[in-house]
């Protein structure tokens, strides 16, 4: 049977337009060019440990996953709301005092910042959580590190706290970030917690697959061409839909619309990941670790075997260490991140043993303002012809959802004015 949709590409965007497409009553067909689902939000299991493919979360707060997705179904895991921040060669912690009242002195007096900073980031905290998410995402829009000075924030909690927290969400230590999304991230983290699915971060797209009837995806079925209602795979083969939505990363998209109108930005950031294994966590809590002092590759760190044991065997941990801008040699890389982990941790660390370096090029969709910054941009290239993901608005799994939902409803209305 001819499906009405072909949709290309099997991450978080596509199978969502496939599920509303269905919703809708049409016939989605589904095209992967990889050996399963998920796209960039892949976990791989090596000894028994969960290695998510760079380190990532879901913020329990955002809408699109809420309407998509079953929370109890993933067995989510939560961190901790706060952080440690490891600076002057100590560790301190600092909690959310409205969800954990009992840390508010110790958050309070932490060295992190000044009291007029918390004062702030509680003024804040309250701003983003009455505003909608559509004023968010409409107010004026500047760099995240401007806004962070011009509503009165030191340099200080800026270099201690915002850059790595940040740094390590938009992959972007400068923060020339758009400043609607640093205030789209701070109103889910106030609303909702940052959680791991128990069975890894793709258990999110396997169970987005899992509602789609039987049959809906093609694996390992690589597009090579886009032609009117046609698309040509990698081998000869031509498959033809009355529609056709390109949900593939946005340099992969802009390769197969080649279509100067498309409005297809390309700017990535990239990220480095790297896992360990070790007996014993060097952080007992469930927190988010960050790199206060600025100096050495690691921006942030955590133990995700503390927040979701299944990520690791039974009787042994996994650390995550995110960097930024560090170097491409594989070796120079970790002899570079062991150094500062014996630095922090001590000479235990040398023997954690190292599970697997990933290499993301094209980890995020940048959201600098030169690259464009935040906005709403048009799923509909022509009739028949659309596209979906996370470079559409919000460079996350929020925007990628609401892209696919919004291409699937751009069709329908199409095929109901033909």
């Amino acid at each position: 049977m001819t499906p009405d949709v072909i949709v290309i590409g099997a991450g978080v965007s596509g199978l969502v337009c496939a599920l509303e497409a269905t919703r809708l009553g049409f016939s989605p067909l589904v095209l992967e060019a990889s050996d399963d689902v998920g796209g960039r939000v892949r976990t791989d299991v090596v000894d028994g440990f969960r290695l998510d493919r760079g380190f990532q979360v879901l913020l329990t707060a955002y809408p699109e996953a809420r309407r998509w997705l079953s929370y109890e179904g993933l067995a989510l895991r939560a961190f901790e709301p706060g952080a440690i921040v490891h600076q002057h060669g100590k560790f301190d912690r600092i909690s959310d005092p409205i969800r954990r009242p009992s840390q508010a002195l110790r958050t309070v007096f932490a060295p992190i910042g000044s009291f007029r900073d918390k004062f702030l980031i509680a003024k804040l905290r309250e701003e983003v959580a009455r505003a909608t998410i559509d004023e968010v995402l409409t107010a004026p829009e500047t760099s995240t590190l401007q806004d962070l000075r011009c509503y009165g924030f030191s340099q200080e909690v800026i270099e201690q706290f915002f850059r790595p927290f940040l740094g390590g969400i938009f992959l972007d230590r400068e923060l020339a970030t758009s400043s609607r999304m640093f205030r789209f991230v701070f109103r889910m983290f106030t609303l909702g917690y940052a959680a791991l699915p128990a069975e890894g971060m793709q258990a999110i797209p396997k169970q987005l697959a899992s509602a789609l009837p039987q049959g809906t995806i093609r694996l390992n079925a690589h597009a090579e061409s886009v032609s009117d209602n046609r698309i040509r795979l990698q081998g000869g083969e031509e498959l033809q839909a009355r529609a056709i939505v390109v949900a593939c990363d946005p340099v992969r998209a802009q390769q197969l619309v080649s279509s100067a109108d498309a409005g297809i930005r390309t700017a990535m950031r990239s990220v480095a990941c790297l896992y360990f294994a070790t007996d014993r966590p060097p952080i007992e809590m469930q927190h988010l670790v960050l790199n206060g002092d600025g100096t050495g590759p690691i921006n942030n760190l955590c133990v995700p075997s503390v927040v979701a044991p299944t990520y690791a065997p039974m009787g042994a941990h996994l650390v995550s260490v995110t960097v930024l801008n560090g170097p491409a040699n594989d070796d120079a890389m970790l002899s570079d991140v062991r150094a500062q982990l014996v630095n922090w941790f001590g000479l235990g660390a040398q023997r954690w043993q190292h599970l697997r370096t990933y290499h993301i090029a094209e980890a995020l969709p940048d959201q600098s303002l030169p690259c464009g910054g935040v906005e709403m941009l048009p799923v509909r290239i022509r009739e028949g012809l659309y596209v979906c993901g996370d470079h559409r608005r919000t460079a996350s799994l929020n925007g990628a959802m609401l892209a696919g939902r919004r291409a699937a409803q751009a069709m329908a209305a199409d095929f109901a004015n033909a």
